[in-house]
């Protein structure tokens, strides 16, 4: 069973179609994995494993008469709880929406669906895609499965623990200011916001509707291309949704990086902010190797972290109380702290400044998006910091701050988090790979090359306490 908890979406698809795995052994699998641990977790808002195992038997009916549907046919997956998905409720964790069941499918739900994937449950989140790590709503926050007293980051926080736990192969999350790329990066997985409009958000609770993105998170790249394929298309119902092209993201995957210009925005974690020093180490590590590998590598400079943060602070603040105004005027007292604290913020933004937000975004992209005339794509942080403690809120409060992901909201290119090893405490590091838009495969190629030339990808937390004392010493760099 620990084997299976470990299969990447593209290894089990090859067992599964070439029968050598049953969908609903590996289901079963799972299931007993996270009823034994996620407990100590609390990956899923609702774990659906009778869900789970009649999408597993269809499945295995199906791949026996031949009728394959692709690589997530009999794989298990999971869904941020503000994705809906029809019958159940989409609660956003939160008590405002403890009831509210889902009349339909989201595109991306309906399209998972399509794809023969078993549904393992709703997964926790910060209320409403802002409001955490809370201790005061009608359920715990998420885990860091590589230390359980560690936050996990969020707001995708329940898909980026269950991933790194070995619950599920793969996750749907949202990101808005960083909400995929901060737990891929905290839970030492994959995590892409891909280009904005080429994912539907239809039928997901919104945030802030200019800068709202959904995404996967997986153990690996390859995993990580393939889900956003799945995904990805044009939705007429959706006004922000491109009709761009989709489904090439794995295209470019095993190319290498030999020839391709990178350019390091080293600004941002060294004089913008100051990273961790094991975070910078980790990321300049990554930097070296790219090089080794044969790209050319050189320092790019772009408008200071903070204009792009107090860009993006305003826009997210505004946009979303403008969704929450009503109930925050009508029953604030349903909002746990922070949530209600955080979009209260927007209650005092002008409109004034909210105008001088938009034309900066304008301004800060088009400048972003001129340096791709001399590089292929961009490395930078993620988070500045690895994992603090989940009890500690002036250091989640202080930690969640210190990002380089917000930029990439405003910019609204594709940007993925990769690993890129551990703190010496066993937690895990991580860095960014940015495009220009729709430009996902060659985003994926790099950090496919990375991912291969390294072996992160290959430790996985042990969930007892006692193996995981022994995994912290074994993976001390």
């Amino acid at each position: 069973m620990t084997d299976l908890a470990w299969l990447t979406v593209a290894e089990a698809a090859e067992l599964l179609r070439g029968r050598k795995l049953s969908p609903v052994e590996y289901a079963r699998a799972l299931i007993d994995r996270i009823e034994r641990h996620d407990g100590k977790l609390n990956a899923f808002l609702r774990f659906t494993p009778e869900i789970a195992l009649e999408d597993a038997r269809r499945a295995e009916a199906e791949i026996a008469r031949g009728a394959w549907r692709g690589p997530l046919h009999g794989v298990p997956y999971g869904l941020k709880d503000i994705i809906d998905y029809a019958g159940l409720p989409t609660t956003a964790h939160s008590k405002i929406l403890k009831d509210n069941v889902a009349a339909a499918d989201a595109p991306v739900a309906a399209k998972l669906k399509a794809a023969g994937g078993v549904f393992m449950g709703k997964l926790s989140t910060h209320e409403f895609a802002i409001g955490g790590p809370s201790f005061d709503l009608p359920w715990p926050p998420a885990r860091n499965p590589w230390n359980r007293d560690h936050f996990c980051g969020g707001s995708s926080s329940g898909s980026g623990a269950a991933t790194a736990a070995g619950f599920l192969p793969a996750a749907i999350g949202t990101d808005t200011g960083g909400s995929v790329r901060n737990p891929a990066s905290m839970c030492g997985v994959v995590g892409i916001k891909p280009t904005y409009g080429l994912v539907s958000r239809r039928g997901v609770l919104p945030l802030a509707f200019s800068l709202d993105h959904i995404g996967p998170l997986t153990r690996t790249v390859r995993d990580n291309a393939l889900m956003l394929d799945l995904i990805a298309g044009h939705d007429p119902l959706d006004p922000g949704s491109s009709q761009h092209a989709a489904g090439a993201s794995a295209a470019q995957l095993d190319r290498g990086v030999k020839g391709l210009k990178i350019g390091v925005i080293r600004h941002f974690y060294t004089r913008d902010m100051q990273a961790d020093p094991e975070m910078a180490e980790g990321i300049e590590a990554a930097v070296t190797t790219l090089a080794g590998l044969g790209a050319e590598v050189r320092e790019i400079q772009t408008a200071p972290l903070n204009e792009y943060l107090a860009c993006n602070r305003t826009l997210l603040t505004s946009e979303g109380f403008a969704i929450h105004e009503t109930w925050m005027r009508e029953r604030p007292q349903d909002y746990g702290a922070l949530a209600r604290e955080r979009l209260m913020a927007g209650a005092f933004v002008r409109a004034a400044d909210y105008v001088n937000a938009t034309r900066l975004r304008r301004k800060l992209a088009d400048s972003f998006h001129a340096l791709f005339s001399g590089i292929d794509v961009a490395v930078t942080a993620s988070s500045m910091d690895p994992p603090c403690r989940i009890d500690d809120p002036k250091a989640i409060e202080y930690t969640y701050a210190r990002q380089a992901r917000a930029p990439f909201n405003i910019t609204g290119g594709p940007a993925l988090s990769v690993p890129v090893g551990f703190s010496k405490a066993g937690l895990p590091l991580a860095m960014q790979i940015v495009g220009k838009p729709f430009t996902e495969a060659l985003v994926y190629r790099v950090a496919q090359a990375y991912e291969q030339a390294t072996g992160w990808v290959a430790r996985h937390p042990a969930l007892s306490d006692q193996e995981f004392n022994l995994d912290a010493a074994r993976i001390r760099r």
